[in-house]
């Protein structure tokens, strides 16, 4: 189908945060959840963040410190964590976050407890994976390890990552980030295929090109089989949140963060 079709067959357009009207959180389509990775709206407050996902019905989010902050105190981090739940909407995760010491690792799960979140999207280095595994086991907390493409020296594929987690506890696991393996002239949706016993968590994007040196684009506009990732989540019965991160744009992020839902709505009505 044709992007306007899609669009108008879900009835969704940027005019939606300009509209006083609220919407109820969509239901999983076929298992499979939208979401979003907070990332995207790096320049809005918490509350606009709140707003703009109420209007466009997303209801799970990993928040970036921009909008749940490393320096809160435990008294607002449960704030933060208590006023999501009262919008409806389901703080899944936080990240990304990068770790270099054990120090860190520990501040950052005890950062993560202290907000009531049971997973991290991190990118630890790799001498950390046994302070890591501690840290795992003691809060039940899981991490997601996220790749970073081809300048990410620790973690640039999902492979980089597997090989270094396949043997811990398997609550440790991936985010894939489509963009980024995208980059690297992998298939995404192979690496799901190939890493779905650890595959915890996406981080769904759109490029221009499948050069190292691609832009992101609102999905749908861009080059990347966004309705063949789609199709293999649905067959391995995915049960994770596949947030959408929109990079382009970071003033008015929410905009092409709206066009990008829509697009993704309407493959997974036709589907």
């Amino acid at each position: 189908m044709k992007r306007k079709l899609f669009l108008k067959t879900i009835g969704l357009s940027t005019l939606a945060l300009s509209s006083k009207a609220h919407f109820e959180p969509l239901p999983a389509f076929q298992g499979l959840k939208i979401g979003l990775a907070s990332y995207t709206l790096r320049k809005y407050s918490l509350d606009q963040v709140i707003e703009i996902m109420k209007r466009l019905a997303i209801k799970d989010v990993c928040l970036k410190s921009f909008h749940l902050p490393f320096d809160a105190s435990p008294k607002d981090l449960k704030a933060i964590s208590d006023k999501m739940k009262s919008n409806g909407l389901n703080l899944y995760a936080a990240g990304v976050i990068y770790m270099k010491t054990n120090d860190e690792v520990e501040k950052y799960f005890k950062y993560a407890q202290n907000a009531g979140i049971k997973m991290i999207v991190g990118a630890p280095e790799h001498h950390l994976f046994p302070k890591v595994e501690e840290m795992v086991k003691a809060t039940d907390i899981k991490i997601a390890i996220h790749n970073h493409g081809p300048e990410d020296k620790i973690f640039p594929s999902p492979a980089s990552i597997y090989e270094k987690i396949k043997t811990l506890d398997p609550r440790i696991g991936l985010c894939i980030d489509t963009g980024h393996t995208f980059r690297l002239n992998q298939d995404p949706a192979a690496e799901f295929r190939k890493y779905r016993d650890r595959l915890f968590d996406i981080h769904l994007k759109d490029l221009n090109s499948q050069k190292a040196e691609a832009e992101n684009v609102e999905i749908g506009r861009g080059v990347m089989n966004i309705s063949l990732y789609i199709q293999v989540l649905k067959e391995l019965k995915y049960d994770g949140i596949i947030g959408v991160e929109y990079e382009k744009d970071a003033e008015n992020a929410a905009y092409g963060l709206t066009e990008s839902i829509g697009y993704l709505r309407g493959i997974l009505r036709m589907s």
